[in-house]
């Protein structure tokens, strides 16, 4: 797997989980103090993000970060 499938797979989990916990994308970008383009482009897998920024994400949507990476 490159790294562009990678953060592309870890992007579309992100938004599916997000879905499944009703939570906006707007509202979920506010709880982790990101702008909403930063967290569009997350999900998209248009960011090769830091493992900080993807335990905002994990904590904000109260799971591990080994939930992110399945």
């Amino acid at each position: 797997m490159t790294t562009d499938q990678i953060l592309k797979q870890i992007g579309k989990n992100i938004k599916k989980i997000r879905a499944e916990k009703g939570i906006l994308q707007q509202d979920l970008a506010a709880m982790c103090n990101f702008e909403v383009s930063v967290m569009s482009r997350i999900e998209a897998g248009g960011s090769n993000f830091t493992v900080g920024t993807l335990n905002k994400i994990a904590e904000a949507l109260k799971i591990g970060i080994a939930d992110l990476l399945k």
